[in-house]
């Protein structure tokens, strides 16, 4: 069992009245609600990052090699891989 840590959370009286309506809506507890909602969070952005990231390194690739493949080249493999076609990805060049 993974270990678990208390942490306090102060929201508005408004946003606290909204996840009670929600968690008895759902016959969960507000803590739930609030458990899940960090959970999504958390894991979205943690996605975002990663994402952010791999765009930084491809950035950082082309602007060092200056190799890449252009858009009408990127758009028909799409186009044949959408269409159910085994399609390789296009070369890269300068």
């Amino acid at each position: 069992m993974p270990t678990v840590a208390t942490t306090s959370l102060k929201l508005d009286v408004e946003l606290k009245e909204r996840v009670q309506r929600l968690a008895l809506a759902r016959r969960r507890s507000a803590h739930w609600v609030m458990r899940e909602a960090v959970v999504q969070y958390v894991g979205r952005e943690e996605k975002r990052e990663q994402f952010r990231a791999a765009a930084l390194s491809a950035w950082n690739d082309y602007q060092a090699t200056g190799l890449h493949a252009t858009a009408e080249e990127a758009d028909a493999w799409l186009a044949k891989l959408e269409a159910g076609e085994d399609a390789e990805a296009p070369e890269c060049h300068v």
